[in-house]
């Protein structure tokens, strides 16, 4: 199992112990909250530890992350790449702690960062018929995934609280 699949589970099942959680200490559990915690979930554990492990590789295994991807290694994209993908961890955890509008601009960071990646492997894929597991695999599902998720999620949670406090 590789890392995509294990970040997106690590992120079902956070949102599943907190939903757990909230029933065994009786606090109330509607839609509004369920939507919530798969957001939070998301963005702390996918967006943020995920982005931070993907700093880790490009920045302390570059050789290793660039034969991966089918990329010479030594390249000082993934110097900046990985700080890149730093920022949008760092955002992502703060997400626990910074809500509201703070949300939104970790979604629209992220998915802009992440569907950029995805347009990047494909062009690889198709370009210079880069097939490497690094670069069609599962991130690149999940660069495309992951801010389908995310948007969706961030549209239907403030179209819930917008409907919740009109009322």
């Amino acid at each position: 199992m590789d890392f995509a699949y294990i970040i997106l589970f690590l992120t079902i099942l956070a949102a599943i112990l907190v939903i757990l959680n909230s029933k065994i200490k009786s606090r109330p559990l509607n839609s509004e909250r369920v939507v919530e915690t798969f957001l939070i979930s998301f963005l702390v554990i996918s967006v943020g530890i995920g982005s931070i492990w993907a700093f880790i590789g490009h920045f302390f295994l570059s050789a290793q992350v660039a034969a991966n991807i089918g990329w010479a290694p030594s390249s000082p994209f993934q110097s900046e790449v990985a700080f890149a993908n730093l920022s949008v961890g760092v955002l992502g955890v703060l997400c626990y702690w910074i809500r509201d509008n703070f949300w939104t601009a970790t979604v629209i960071s992220s998915s802009i960062f992440l569907l950029g990646d995805a347009y990047g492997h494909i062009i690889n894929m198709i370009q210079y018929s880069n097939y490497a597991p690094g670069n069609v695999g599962s991130v690149l599902y999940m660069d495309i995934i992951g801010p389908i998720i995310l948007i969706a999620l961030l549209i239907t949670y403030k179209s819930m609280r917008r409907k919740l406090h009109n009322s």
